[in-house]
């Protein structure tokens, strides 16, 4: 999540979930369709020609503010997808699908409190794909006016690049060497025997970091490590990583020997 997305979200969680509670305030439709659209910005990938944004939002409610809106939840999600195209043609943004927002009971949120999971979804089977689709309303929601060239947001198929082959070598506190072929394939690394990459290091998290393809990259994610990760002595939380990178969790380093994307050297 970008620095400002998270600012904002900390100032949100500061002042309107704790008024919230205190009036007794019920949760509003409006609240819930700016929550999607601060989910879309802070989860936007940006392309040479174009920006690309989730197309499915999962809104995640206490029960009790769920239960709130009674028979009125199936109507709500269909205006709130239609609420949430309307935010991306008026942005340009590109999306892979029609919009789909799904309202969950969740008992881990808060009284007030909204939660949105935004992500990239394939096109639903049988649904056209091409701004013709983009015209059909969800069933209850508001017919929509004709496009506009100006302001259509075009949707496309995700082309879903071969993941990179890479090869990583291991060096533990011990002394111990060990190699590690990628194929394009999530790896997570730690202590606990449930990973894909086992650590014998006591300074290393039982699930420490992960290494996966992104859109034809290697990116590794500090999983919220005790002792946190360090790529070139650098700390990070998530960053691409290329030929001669040294990632370094507790007294360990994993080293970048080697890259391929999509056959090419990288």
């Amino acid at each position: 999540m970008p620095p400002l997305a998270a600012l904002e979200r900390f100032f949100e969680r500061l002042f309107e979930r704790p008024t919230a509670r205190f009036f007794r305030t019920r949760l509003q439709p409006v609240q819930l369709q700016r929550r999607i659209e601060r989910a879309m910005e802070a989860e936007r990938l940006s392309t040479a020609d174009r920006t690309l944004v989730p197309n499915r939002y999962v809104v995640h409610l206490n029960p009790d503010d769920l239960d709130s809106f009674g028979d009125f939840s199936e109507t709500l999600a269909a205006e709130l997808a239609d609420g949430t195209l309307v935010f991306a043609r008026a942005h340009r943004y590109t999306l892979v699908d029609r919009p789909r927002v799904d309202l969950l009971a969740d008992p881990t949120v808060a009284r007030a409190d909204i939660l949105v999971d935004a992500r990239f979804a394939d096109p639903i089977a049988g649904r056209a794909v091409g701004p013709d689709a983009l015209r059909r309303s969800q069933p209850g929601s508001v017919r929509e006016p004709p496009d506009d060239p100006a302001t259509s947001t075009m949707v496309f198929e995700v082309p879903k690049p071969e993941g990179p082959r890479a090869r990583l070598l291991l060096t533990e506190p011990a002394g111990d060497q060990r190699e590690i072929d990628l194929d394009g394939k999530l790896l997570t690394i730690g202590r606990a025997t449930d990973n894909g990459l086992v650590v014998r290091d006591g300074r290393v998290s039982r699930h420490h970091g992960r290494v996966a393809s992104r859109r034809g990259t290697l990116v590794y994610t500090d999983l919220g490590s005790t002792n946190g990760s360090r790529v070139n002595g650098n700390p990070v939380e998530e960053v691409v990583l290329g030929v001669g990178d040294r990632i370094e969790i507790g007294d360990s380093m994993l080293l970048v020997e080697s890259l391929e994307s999509s056959g090419r050297g990288a």
